[in-house]
C-alpha cells in the first residue's frame, strides 16, 4: 500500500481527572500531537515499565503499558468515521493514541505484522485495545465502551522490535506479513463479543500480546477448539 505515513505522533501528560479509578486519579490519555524526533523503545514488563514512547505518561500500568502494549496506533480514516458518527470533530490523538495513521488499514492488520517507521523503528502489531472507563470519560460519549466495541475497529497495540527515533510525516512501511489471517479486527471480537473466535486467534501464535494468547488457550482448554 502507497502513501502509509505517520500523520501525527502524540504523547500525554499525567493529569488530574474526576474519570478514572486509578488510586492517582491521573492519565495520560490526552495526548497531544508533537513534531519529534522522540525515541520509542521497549519499556519492560507491564506494571513495571511505562510507553515505549518517550515523554508519554502511562499512569494506570494495571491495564496500560509494558512491552506488548508499547505503542497505540489507530488510523486517521477511522478517526474521521467517528467525527462522522459522533457529529464533531477528533483531533489526531483524540482516541489517546500515540501513533495516529494515515493510508494504512489498522484494525486490518495482522497480528504479528511488521512495521518500520522513519529508519530505524520496527514495531510488531500484537492486539486490539479493549475500551475502558478512563477511555469513555475522557470521551464523555454515553454508552462508549459499547459502542466503541461494537463498531468493531479498535486500533492496534505494537511492541518494539527494533528501536529508534520517529517523527511526524515518517513514512511507515510493512515489512513482515505472517501467514495467518488473524487481523486486529478478528482478535478483538474473538476478546469481546465472538468469544467462539478464540481458537482461530491461537493461529496467531506468540506475536500475540501475552494476556490474549493465554486467554485463547484457556478456552480451547476449557470448549476444545
Amino acid at each position: 500500500m502507497s502513501g502509509m505515513k505517520l500523520l501525527s505522533l502524540n504523547v500525554g501528560r499525567a493529569t488530574p481527572v474526576p474519570y478514572t479509578d486509578h488510586p492517582s486519579g491521573k492519565t495520560g490519555i490526552d495526548k497531544q500531537p508533537v513534531d519529534g524526533p522522540v525515541r520509542v523503545a521497549a519499556p519492560g514488563f507491564k506494571g513495571k515499565g511505562p510507553s515505549g514512547v518517550a515523554g508519554d505518561a502511562v499512569c494506570d500500568q494495571r491495564v496500560h503499558g509494558g512491552d506488548d502494549q508499547a505503542v497505540y496506533a489507530f488510523a486517521r480514516e477511522d478517526l474521521d468515521r467517528w467525527e462522522r458518527e459522533l457529529g464533531h470533530s477528533l483531533r489526531n490523538g483524540a482516541f489517546g493514541e500515540n501513533l495516529t495513521t494515515s493510508g494504512l488499514d489498522v484494525s486490518g492488520a495482522l497480528i504479528g505484522e511488521r512495521w518500520r517507521i522513519g529508519a530505524d523503528l520496527v514495531l510488531e502489531v500484537t492486539c486490539g485495545r479493549i475500551p475502558c472507563q478512563t477511555f469513555a470519560g475522557h470521551l464523555g460519549e454515553q454508552h462508549w465502551q459499547k459502542r466503541f466495541t461494537q463498531y468493531g475497529v479498535p486500533g492496534a497495540y505494537l511492541r518494539v522490535i527494533e528501536p529508534g527515533e520517529i517523527s511526524a510525516g515518517d513514512a511507515i512501511e510493512i515489512v513482515h506479513r505472517p501467514e495467518h489471517d488473524v487481523t486486529v479486527a478478528v482478535q478483538f471480537r474473538a476478546a469481546t463479543l465472538e468469544r467462539s473466535l478464540l481458537p482461530r486467534v491461537l493461529t496467531a501464535g506468540d506475536a500475540l500480546h501475552y494476556e490474549a494468547l493465554a486467554n485463547a488457550r484457556k478456552y480451547v482448554e476449557k470448549y476444545g477448539s
